[in-house]
Protein backbone atom coordinates (compact mmCIF):
# COMPACT_ATOMS: atom_id res chain seq x y z
CA UNK A 1 0.00 0.00 0.00
CA UNK A 2 1.48 3.22 -1.05
CA UNK A 3 1.18 6.45 0.85
CA UNK A 4 0.96 9.81 -0.76
CA UNK A 5 3.69 12.41 -0.39
CA UNK A 6 1.63 14.38 2.06
CA UNK A 7 1.09 11.31 4.20
CA UNK A 8 4.81 10.61 4.36
CA UNK A 9 5.56 14.10 5.47
CA UNK A 10 2.91 13.87 8.21
CA UNK A 11 4.32 10.53 9.38
CA UNK A 12 7.87 11.82 9.60
CA UNK A 13 6.69 14.95 11.50
CA UNK A 14 4.89 12.81 14.04
CA UNK A 15 8.01 10.71 14.63
CA UNK A 16 10.06 13.84 15.24
CA UNK A 17 7.53 15.21 17.74
CA UNK A 18 7.41 11.93 19.65
CA UNK A 19 11.18 11.77 19.79
CA UNK A 20 11.41 15.28 21.26
CA UNK A 21 8.72 14.54 23.87
CA UNK A 22 10.40 11.29 24.90
CA UNK A 23 13.75 12.98 25.28
CA UNK A 24 12.32 15.82 27.39
CA UNK A 25 10.54 13.37 29.71
CA UNK A 26 13.70 11.37 30.21
CA UNK A 27 15.65 14.51 31.15
CA UNK A 28 13.10 15.86 33.69
CA UNK A 29 12.25 12.55 35.45
CA UNK A 30 14.01 12.10 38.88
CA UNK A 31 16.83 9.66 38.93
CA UNK A 32 16.20 6.90 41.51
CA UNK A 33 19.35 5.31 42.89
CA UNK A 34 19.85 1.67 42.20
CA UNK A 35 19.43 -0.71 45.11
CA UNK A 36 20.60 -4.22 45.66
CA UNK A 37 18.00 -6.88 46.14
CA UNK A 38 18.72 -7.22 49.86
CA UNK A 39 18.40 -3.46 50.34
CA UNK A 40 15.08 -3.40 48.50
CA UNK A 41 13.74 -6.13 50.78
CA UNK A 42 14.82 -4.25 53.88
CA UNK A 43 13.33 -1.02 52.68
CA UNK A 44 10.02 -2.56 51.65
CA UNK A 45 9.64 -4.83 54.66
CA UNK A 46 11.09 -2.61 57.39
CA UNK A 47 8.74 -2.40 60.40
CA UNK A 48 9.25 -0.21 63.48
CA UNK A 49 10.32 -2.37 66.38
CA UNK A 50 8.54 -2.10 69.70
CA UNK A 51 10.41 -2.15 72.98
CA UNK A 52 10.40 -5.39 74.87
CA UNK A 53 7.74 -5.85 77.52
CA UNK A 54 8.71 -4.83 81.06
CA UNK A 55 11.29 -2.32 79.86
CA UNK A 56 10.44 1.31 79.55
CA UNK A 57 12.40 3.72 77.49
CA UNK A 58 12.85 7.02 79.38
CA UNK A 59 11.25 9.89 77.53
CA UNK A 60 13.63 12.03 75.62
CA UNK A 61 12.21 15.11 77.33
CA UNK A 62 13.18 13.88 80.82
CA UNK A 63 16.69 12.98 79.69
CA UNK A 64 17.12 16.42 78.26
CA UNK A 65 15.82 17.94 81.48
CA UNK A 66 18.35 16.00 83.57
CA UNK A 67 21.16 17.11 81.34
CA UNK A 68 20.21 20.77 81.21
CA UNK A 69 18.63 21.24 84.71
CA UNK A 70 19.89 24.04 87.04
CA UNK A 71 22.81 23.35 89.36
CA UNK A 72 21.62 22.92 92.95
CA UNK A 73 23.73 24.39 95.76
CA UNK A 74 24.13 22.36 98.97
CA UNK A 75 21.84 23.36 101.83
CA UNK A 76 23.49 25.03 104.88
CA UNK A 77 24.07 22.93 107.98
CA UNK A 78 21.34 23.14 110.64
CA UNK A 79 21.88 25.32 113.70
CA UNK A 80 23.70 23.57 116.51
CA UNK A 81 21.43 22.78 119.44
CA UNK A 82 22.77 22.19 122.90
CA UNK A 83 20.38 21.31 125.71
CA UNK A 84 17.43 22.28 123.51
CA UNK A 85 18.80 25.80 123.11
CA UNK A 86 19.86 27.29 119.77
CA UNK A 87 23.38 28.63 119.79
CA UNK A 88 23.65 32.03 118.20
CA UNK A 89 26.56 34.25 117.22
CA UNK A 90 27.96 36.27 120.10
CA UNK A 91 27.28 39.57 118.30
CA UNK A 92 23.58 38.86 117.88
CA UNK A 93 21.03 39.92 120.39
CA UNK A 94 19.75 36.91 122.36
CA UNK A 95 16.09 36.03 121.99
CA UNK A 96 13.63 37.32 124.52
CA UNK A 97 13.00 33.78 125.82
CA UNK A 98 16.67 33.23 126.73
CA UNK A 99 17.44 36.72 127.99
CA UNK A 100 17.36 37.15 131.74
CA UNK A 101 14.76 39.71 132.73
CA UNK A 102 16.04 41.98 135.47
CA UNK A 103 13.54 43.80 137.62
CA UNK A 104 14.20 47.52 137.94
CA UNK A 105 15.62 48.50 141.31
CA UNK A 106 13.41 50.64 143.50
CA UNK A 107 15.18 53.88 144.47
CA UNK A 108 15.97 54.32 148.14
CA UNK A 109 13.54 56.32 150.24
CA UNK A 110 15.29 59.33 151.76
CA UNK A 111 13.91 60.22 155.22
CA UNK A 112 14.84 63.14 157.49
CA UNK A 113 12.32 62.50 160.27
CA UNK A 114 13.56 59.79 162.66
CA UNK A 115 10.00 59.31 163.91
CA UNK A 116 9.21 57.57 160.60
CA UNK A 117 11.65 54.73 161.37
CA UNK A 118 10.49 51.60 163.23
CA UNK A 119 10.68 51.75 167.03
CA UNK A 120 13.45 49.10 167.18
CA UNK A 121 15.54 51.16 164.77
CA UNK A 122 15.00 54.36 166.72
CA UNK A 123 15.98 52.61 169.98
CA UNK A 124 19.27 51.24 168.59
CA UNK A 125 20.18 54.61 167.09
CA UNK A 126 19.54 56.28 170.45
CA UNK A 127 21.79 53.79 172.28
CA UNK A 128 24.62 54.31 169.79
CA UNK A 129 24.37 58.11 170.15
CA UNK A 130 24.50 57.87 173.94
CA UNK A 131 27.58 55.57 173.88
CA UNK A 132 29.44 57.75 171.34
CA UNK A 133 28.65 60.96 173.20
CA UNK A 134 30.16 59.48 176.39
CA UNK A 135 33.62 59.44 174.83
CA UNK A 136 34.16 55.83 176.00
CA UNK A 137 34.37 53.47 173.05
CA UNK A 138 33.94 50.45 175.35
CA UNK A 139 30.31 51.42 175.74
CA UNK A 140 29.81 50.34 172.15
CA UNK A 141 30.88 46.76 172.88
CA UNK A 142 27.48 45.42 174.07
CA UNK A 143 25.80 47.09 171.09
CA UNK A 144 28.14 45.51 168.52
CA UNK A 145 26.92 41.98 169.27
CA UNK A 146 28.76 38.65 169.15
CA UNK A 147 28.98 35.65 166.88
CA UNK A 148 26.37 35.58 164.12
CA UNK A 149 24.95 38.93 165.22
CA UNK A 150 28.29 40.72 165.45
CA UNK A 151 28.36 44.09 163.68
CA UNK A 152 30.58 44.30 160.62
CA UNK A 153 33.14 47.08 161.19
CA UNK A 154 35.59 46.30 158.36
CA UNK A 155 35.41 45.19 154.74
CA UNK A 156 38.47 43.03 155.42
CA UNK A 157 38.24 39.98 157.67
CA UNK A 158 40.20 40.29 160.90
CA UNK A 159 40.67 38.24 164.05
CA UNK A 160 40.34 41.33 166.24
CA UNK A 161 37.11 42.22 168.01
CA UNK A 162 34.96 45.07 166.66
CA UNK A 163 36.01 47.55 169.36
CA UNK A 164 39.72 46.85 168.76
CA UNK A 165 39.19 47.23 165.01
CA UNK A 166 37.48 50.61 165.46
CA UNK A 167 40.30 51.82 167.70
CA UNK A 168 42.75 50.86 164.96
CA UNK A 169 40.80 52.92 162.42
CA UNK A 170 40.74 56.01 164.65
CA UNK A 171 43.33 58.73 164.37
CA UNK A 172 43.90 58.56 168.12
CA UNK A 173 44.61 55.63 170.42
CA UNK A 174 41.30 55.82 172.30
CA UNK A 175 38.93 55.79 169.31
CA UNK A 176 37.57 59.28 170.00
CA UNK A 177 37.65 60.20 166.31
CA UNK A 178 35.49 57.22 165.40
CA UNK A 179 32.97 58.18 168.11
CA UNK A 180 32.80 61.71 166.66
CA UNK A 181 32.15 60.30 163.17
CA UNK A 182 29.33 58.15 164.58
CA UNK A 183 27.63 61.23 166.00
CA UNK A 184 28.05 63.17 162.74
CA UNK A 185 26.52 60.56 160.45
CA UNK A 186 23.65 59.72 162.84
CA UNK A 187 22.74 63.43 162.89
CA UNK A 188 21.90 63.36 159.15
CA UNK A 189 18.90 61.93 157.37
CA UNK A 190 18.79 58.24 156.48
CA UNK A 191 17.77 56.02 153.59
CA UNK A 192 15.30 53.15 153.67
CA UNK A 193 16.47 50.47 151.21
CA UNK A 194 15.28 46.97 150.23
CA UNK A 195 11.77 47.45 151.59
CA UNK A 196 9.93 44.15 151.88
CA UNK A 197 13.06 42.04 151.18
CA UNK A 198 15.48 40.11 153.42
CA UNK A 199 18.01 42.91 152.82
CA UNK A 200 15.75 45.67 154.14
CA UNK A 201 17.87 48.23 155.95
CA UNK A 202 17.95 51.77 157.36
CA UNK A 203 21.23 53.40 156.29
CA UNK A 204 23.03 56.52 157.60
CA UNK A 205 23.94 58.89 156.08
CA UNK A 206 21.53 58.98 153.14
CA UNK A 207 24.40 60.13 150.88
CA UNK A 208 25.44 56.48 150.73
CA UNK A 209 22.26 55.69 148.74
CA UNK A 210 21.92 58.85 146.68
CA UNK A 211 23.90 59.98 143.60
CA UNK A 212 26.23 62.83 144.51
CA UNK A 213 25.45 64.61 141.27
CA UNK A 214 21.87 65.05 142.44
CA UNK A 215 22.65 66.70 145.77
CA UNK A 216 21.07 70.09 146.42
CA UNK A 217 23.15 72.96 147.93
CA UNK A 218 21.70 72.35 151.45
CA UNK A 219 22.52 68.63 151.12
CA UNK A 220 26.08 69.47 150.09
CA UNK A 221 26.43 71.59 153.21
CA UNK A 222 25.21 68.66 155.29
CA UNK A 223 27.73 66.36 153.60
CA UNK A 224 30.63 68.77 154.20
CA UNK A 225 29.91 68.60 157.92
CA UNK A 226 31.10 64.97 157.69
CA UNK A 227 33.89 65.14 155.11
CA UNK A 228 36.25 67.82 153.78
CA UNK A 229 35.93 69.55 150.42
CA UNK A 230 38.88 67.48 149.20
CA UNK A 231 37.12 64.28 150.26
CA UNK A 232 33.98 65.40 148.42
CA UNK A 233 35.97 66.06 145.24
CA UNK A 234 37.47 62.57 145.42
CA UNK A 235 34.01 61.07 145.93
CA UNK A 236 32.74 62.86 142.85
CA UNK A 237 35.65 61.43 140.87
CA UNK A 238 35.00 57.99 142.35
CA UNK A 239 31.31 58.24 141.51
CA UNK A 240 29.70 57.71 144.92
CA UNK A 241 29.92 58.32 148.66
CA UNK A 242 32.68 56.13 150.14
CA UNK A 243 33.08 57.32 153.74
CA UNK A 244 31.62 55.73 156.89
CA UNK A 245 28.06 54.44 156.74
CA UNK A 246 25.93 52.62 159.32
CA UNK A 247 23.06 50.17 158.87
CA UNK A 248 20.32 48.98 161.24
CA UNK A 249 17.81 46.25 160.39
CA UNK A 250 14.06 46.77 160.93
CA UNK A 251 14.25 44.60 164.07
CA UNK A 252 16.91 46.85 165.60
CA UNK A 253 20.14 44.90 164.91
CA UNK A 254 23.24 47.03 164.26
CA UNK A 255 24.31 45.36 161.03
CA UNK A 256 27.37 47.31 159.89
CA UNK A 257 29.55 50.37 160.42
CA UNK A 258 32.16 50.45 157.64
CA UNK A 259 34.09 52.81 155.42
CA UNK A 260 35.03 52.39 151.77
CA UNK A 261 33.12 50.87 148.86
Amino acid sequence: MQMSADGNKLFHSSLIVLSVLFGTTALTAPVRPAFALSELKNEQGQVQQKPAEGKETPPAEEEQKDETGPIELPMPDPLIRRNEAVTEPADETPSSDDATVEEPQTPAEIIHDIAKAPEAVRRMRELIVEAAASGDIERLRPLLGKGMTETQVSLVETEEGPVETLKGQSGDNDGIEVLAILLDILATGFAHVGAGTPDEMYVWPYFAEKPLAGLTPPEKVELLRIVTAGDFAEMQEFGSYNFYRLGITPDGQWKFFVTGE
